[in-house]
């Protein structure tokens, strides 16, 4: 299966607290990488929360092709979890996990009002963490002669690629991260400085992050 270019999490632990009709709604949010984490941070929230009237949560993994899952936890059905997954998919999230604990106060709010009170908790929660964008790169090699070197490195450096530090021996080596899809261009630029002597080695891909927002 071909790797997405790209994707976005939120940066990590968070929570907020709403009041709602006397009610208690306390949202909970943290990124996770496979299933296995979110089921383990729901039933850390569920056993912190064990005398609330209810912990509904929601989550969006790559795991398995972006994985989604969601319980309403005892409360009427499609009126926690699967709105709190619609604001998990509404902001294009994924490795994400939302819990969001309820101690009922006494007045009934209603299928419209459980709704807008499970996405609004999820919403508040996700507001108090930044996202990033993770992108995926590849990990190349250009190596040159010292008479290059110059040339080289100012075309980098106006890239703004990550770069990890130059290696210097007989030879010098500019270790970059390339976004994958962009590598031609800038190597293009390279061999034409070099007139084609640079030698240039691709290694593996990872995602790196770049932030998004902070609020």
């Amino acid at each position: 299966m071909t790797k997405p270019t790209s994707y976005t999490t939120v940066a990590g632990y968070s929570e907020a607290e709403l009041h709602i009709q006397k009610s208690r709604f306390i949202a909970y949010v943290h990124r996770v990488d496979t299933e296995v984490e979110a089921q383990s941070f729901v039933q850390k929230i569920t056993k912190m929360h064990r005398e609330a009237t209810h912990n509904c949560y929601a989550y969006v993994v790559r795991e398995h092709g972006n994985l989604q899952r969601s319980s309403d936890d005892g409360e009427p059905a499609g009126t926690a979890g699967r709105p709190i997954l619609e604001v998990i998919r509404n902001r294009g999230l994924t490795d994400t996990v939302i819990v969001v604990t309820r101690y009922f106060g006494g007045i009934k709010l209603g299928a419209g009002g459980l709704i807008r009170a499970y996405s609004s908790s999820a919403a508040a929660g996700l507001d108090q963490t930044p996202t990033f964008l993770w992108v995926l790169h590849s990990y190349v090699t250009i190596t040159v002669d010292y008479h290059a070197m110059g040339k080289v490195e100012h075309d980098l450096r106006l890239s703004s690629y990550e770069m990890e530090a130059t290696q210097y021996t007989d030879t010098v080596t500019f270790p970059v991260w390339i976004p994958v899809g962009e590598e031609r261009s800038l190597l293009d630029q390279i061999a034409e400085h070099t007139s084609g002597t640079a030698q240039v080695d691709f290694g593996k891909q990872s995602y790196r992050p770049r932030q998004q927002s902070s609020r």
